[in-house]
């Protein structure tokens, strides 16, 4: 058997928020917060540590696309700054509501599928 038939596909799996091992199982108690144990299979989710990395990416994405549309909006139609302001406001909470629980479980399945550990010194 090969590694992609035991467990399911690390990507749509963890942007999904389900178990890494079974696929099935839920992976978050609430919005952000990993359940201790997979309902389904009973992997454990507490060591689990995916650190400061979907804030990094969540930041790095919504950054793009706000900077870029208010250039856009900028050239395009010069609106007033209270309109900058909506729009990046809006855009931004709501982007970053939107990206962080997906970008947290992806983060945490690719620690499980690439049995990624905390560094150590000999």
């Amino acid at each position: 058997m090969t590694a992609s038939a035991i467990s399911p596909n690390p990507i749509p799996t963890g942007l999904r928020g389900r178990c890494p091992r079974c696929g099935e199982g839920h992976m978050f108690d609430g919005f952000l917060t990993f359940r201790p144990s997979c309902e389904v299979c009973g992997q454990d989710f507490s060591s689990f540590s995916t650190g400061d990395g979907p804030a990094f990416f969540v930041m790095s994405i919504v950054g793009f696309v706000v900077v870029g549309l208010a250039l856009w909006m900028e050239i395009t139609y010069e609106p007033p700054i209270w309109v900058h302001a909506l729009v990046a406001t809006s855009l931004s909470v709501g982007l970053s509501l939107a990206l962080v629980r997906p970008l947290k479980g992806l983060l945490a399945a690719l620690q499980l599928h690439n049995k990624a550990e905390q560094g150590r010194f000999k």
